[in-house]
């Protein structure tokens, strides 16, 4: 069993993009309830399938498993709820070994760029850097998989 402790927030400014190098990820949802999802991704040339439990605050069960890239293509087409959520995905590692994962969305979703952090503890401290906007760890629009069925290019501004 796997737990995932994760904090999400909205982004800021350009200044995280220096030397930052995106990598392209492509999902779908099998599954969207909020009880459990069930994910299809690629990343690059991998599939993963991912299951996780209800959020509970900043933390929910999580499994996640490697499958064929084929595969994982086939589902993404053919039994993904669409939109497919489609995004760059870019790493900054932190001085004390945790690590920033920015999405920046693509598609429907265009515009949105957020930062999460997994912590090793609900009250873990963590470095808060200047682009970091405001927390939506709680909102639930800003769950990927909410993104599917409410867009971000949808919302009123």
């Amino acid at each position: 069993m796997s737990q995932e402790i994760e904090r999400k927030f909205l982004v800021v400014g350009d200044s995280w993009r220096k030397g930052a190098v995106g990598v392209l990820y492509r999902q779908g949802y099998l599954n969207s309830a909020k009880e459990r999802t069930v994910r299809v991704r690629t990343i690059g040339d991998k599939g993963f399938l991912t299951v996780k439990g209800l959020t509970v605050g900043c933390t929910r069960l999580e499994f996640e498993y490697e499958i064929p890239y084929s595969d994982a293509e086939k589902m993404l087409d053919e039994l993904a709820e669409k939109p497919i959520i489609e995004k760059l995905r870019y790493v900054i590692p932190t001085d004390n070994g945790l690590k920033w994962e920015i999405d920046e969305f693509l598609g429907v979703n265009q515009g949105l760029v957020v930062a999460e952090i997994e912590l090793p503890s609900v009250d873990a401290g963590f470095p808060k850097p200047e682009w970091l906007g405001k927390e939506v760890s709680l909102d639930p629009r800003f769950f990927n998989s909410n993104l599917v069925s409410n867009p971000f290019s949808t919302w009123k501004k």
